[in-house]
């Protein structure tokens, strides 16, 4: 069963500040992030059932990149709604 993609207005300024980060890393890397990222957007309409990391919300990493894709399963609406895209090493609670 397909399920839909909804992400939050928040997920752009998360991605769009990791494209920056790579990309004065290497030119090209955000790119490329951005194609993984994409791709795993893609695999969560058909997959979307990965471990769930804290209350209903469940991850995907980006791999290679050190990012998570933090996402919540609606199986009653068949909707993903994409929550965050988080850097594994930031300290989110400073």
């Amino acid at each position: 069963m397909a399920y839909k993609i909804n992400i939050e207005p928040q997920v752009f300024e998360d991605i769009q500040e990791a494209i920056l980060y790579l990309n004065r890393q290497q030119k090209g890397l955000g790119k490329k992030f951005l194609i993984t990222v994409n791709a795993k957007f893609k695999l969560l309409t058909t997959n979307p059932f990965f471990e769930i990391k804290y209350e209903n919300v469940r991850t995907i990493q980006t791999e290679p990149f050190s990012y998570l894709i933090h996402f919540t399963v609606d199986e009653q609406l068949n909707m993903v709604t994409v929550r965050s895209v988080l850097h594994t090493s930031k300290d989110w609670l400073k």
